[in-house]
């Protein structure tokens, strides 16, 4: 689907095997209507891959790369869909699986990390505690430090109001974790 890639590779880009491990979540296509997928989606995920190892901008993306912003509308459509979600859950299950533990975790750490912000829009807040103006995020692991759900909130929100934060996004998607939380 898409034209050959042509390219010499990049450190950043999946291998066969990796790309057989999280290719089940991508979506496929609705219908076989509209235009033509252009560009291979291993493609446009290697793009991705590049531009979170690298830290350049969309726009710096390499021309051998799709067009940034296609390679930014996937990005952000995956985020929207649960994409992201569900290839994070498919690998923390593998991972846990190859280390003898149950899939699905049933113990889990918490914390918090207040981040300044320049002035770009968004959500911001202050926090007093850290005296910090900008973000704080909340980040649930297992046990194995493998990410369960973050929440990226005000950094004037709680501790105890972001955790509530976290555990009700996280409720019904950690049934063993979650089952003694009110």
């Amino acid at each position: 689907m898409g034209k050959e890639i042509k390219r010499k590779p990049y450190q950043t880009d999946l291998s066969d095997a990796e790309w057989q491990r999280i290719e089940s979540c991508i979506p496929k296509p609705k219908t076989k209507r509209g235009r033509k997928r252009e560009h291979p989606l291993r493609e446009i995920l290697n793009a991705i891959f590049y531009l979170l190892r690298s830290g350049c901008a969309w726009r710096m993306l390499p021309h051998d790369f799709p067009p940034w912003k296609t390679v930014y509308h996937y990005f952000r459509l995956w985020r929207i869909n649960g994409t992201w979600e569900c290839i994070n859950a498919s690998l923390r299950t593998e991972i846990r699986t190859a280390e003898g533990r149950n899939p699905e975790p049933s113990t889990a750490i918490l914390d918090s990390q207040s981040t300044k912000t320049t002035e770009t829009p968004g959500v911001r807040g202050y926090d007093a505690g850290k005296k910090v103006n900008g973000r704080k995020r909340h980040v649930l692991v297992d046990v194995m430090g493998l990410l369960l759900m973050v929440v990226v909130h005000a950094a004037n929100i709680q501790d105890r109001d972001g955790a509530m934060l976290v555990l009700g996004k996280a409720k019904g998607k950690f049934p063993r974790l979650l089952s003694k939380v009110k």
